[in-house]
């Protein structure tokens, strides 16, 4: 292998990418500053329409940041302080974090072993006559299990709030064959455009995705200091807006999202193939319900590995990332004494054992294979000295 293949392995190769579209996008941000429309301009609502029908959606309300989006959409559904909202505990911290700014209360939940997201059965258990919301995170880049997730916060009369800020473009079959798009499924979804995301922009950016009109005008309305019509302001609001020359590149790249995430499904099918037969790796567990659009591509190592293989990866110039180290009930911003270590053992254990690989729409088989040559080394080697 060439050593520009190595020194190229990143964990997300933006500048390529670039390259790659550079004509479509320098010419969509020329545009912007020949027009001078920066705030609220014509690609910001040219964007919400196309990704509205990308996603086979009604509506699409665009925002600032991902983070925003959440704190929006529990503001634009009306939950209350005290109410409370089921997150998983193995996330990142940004969909605890608007629960906490909305003095409301995030109840942890465990996740699933193989998938990492929250379950109906988990869920289930953790119910009481505050709930009012549950947040599944389609976490890496699959669905959460949505169907049973549906039937039970319809029983009990929850929202649904789908962070899709890492799946965008991954699909959900239900049992009797129809198929909906990750973040329409709940009352609504929230994304992020944060630039290394499957579909991202050159800076911060965010949505909200829904079906109901009703609750697309009140977002709309939040996220523009709370009027609709310019300085009567009806409700309680925020300022956070998509810039346009963000949505100008967001128009750009997002017809090329399903090929970006084919990339990403390819590559992932190279590394499967590749460390398939490696000691002590499990590799991503792919669902029949959902497809898997690889925001991430993450593996589980042994934990007294972990660290070491992540060590050994670096050693040889190739980058990788731990998604996440702490729980949230085990932050210290959010701890809990009701909650200690070993209230949530699944998220406490993928926390020592997850590793995620570079993956991105501009990798080479051969990156890969040294990668899985890399990675094959030291689990043998390892594997050898344990026996």
């Amino acid at each position: 292998m060439s050593a520009t293949l190595v020194e190229n392995i990143q964990m997300v190769d933006l500048k390529t990418q670039y390259q790659r579209l550079k004509p479509e996008i320098d010419a969509a941000i020329q545009q912007c500053l020949d027009r001078t429309d920066f705030i609220n301009g014509g690609a910001v609502r040219e964007f919400q329409q196309n990704l509205a029908a990308f996603l086979w959606a009604n509506r699409v309300v665009t925002c600032a940041n991902g983070t925003d989006a959440l704190q929006l959409a529990m503001m634009g559904l009306g939950l209350k302080p005290g109410d409370e909202v089921i997150v998983p505990a193995f996330t990142y911290v940004a969909t605890a974090e608007v629960i906490a700014l909305l003095g409301l209360t995030p109840v942890w939940v465990d996740v699933d072993p193989n998938t990492f997201t929250l379950t109906a059965e988990n869920v289930e258990k953790a119910l009481t006559s505050r709930t009012k919301a549950v947040v599944p995170v389609h976490l890496f880049g699959q669905c959460a299990d949505m169907e049973p997730l549906l039937e039970l916060t319809t029983a009990h009369k929850l929202f649904v709030i789908e962070d899709v800020a890492q799946a965008l473009g991954s699909e959900y079959e239900f049992a009797d064959g129809s198929v909906e798009s990750a973040g329409t499924i709940g009352h609504v979804g929230c994304t992020s455009f944060f630039p290394s995301k499957n579909l991202g922009c050159y800076g911060d950016g965010g949505a909200m995705i829904t079906n109901d009109t009703d609750l697309a005008d009140r977002l709309q309305m939040i996220a523009n200091h709370g009027q609709r019509k310019k300085y009567i302001h009806e409700i309680i609001g925020v300022n956070s807006r998509l810039d346009t020359l963000q949505a100008a590149v967001l128009n750009v790249k997002l017809p090329h999202l399903h090929d970006f995430n084919r990339q990403r499904q390819i590559a992932a099918a190279c590394y499967d193939s590749l460390l398939k037969e490696v000691p002590g790796i499990q590799t991503p567990v792919v669902t029949a319900s959902s497809s898997h659009v690889y925001h991430q591509y993450t593996l589980t190592v042994p934990t007294e590995m972990r660290d070491g293989l992540r060590a050994h990866l670096q050693s040889h110039g190739i980058p990788s990332m731990v998604y996440y180290p702490l729980p949230l009930h085990l932050q210290p911003a959010y701890y809990d004494a009701r909650f200690p270590a070993g209230s949530f053992p699944v998220a406490e254990r993928l926390s020592q054992q997850v590793l995620s690989l570079p993956i991105h729409t501009e990798m080479v088989a051969e990156q890969q294979e040294l990668i899985a040559s890399v990675i094959s080394d030291f689990m043998t080697d390892k594997k050898l000295i344990q026996a």
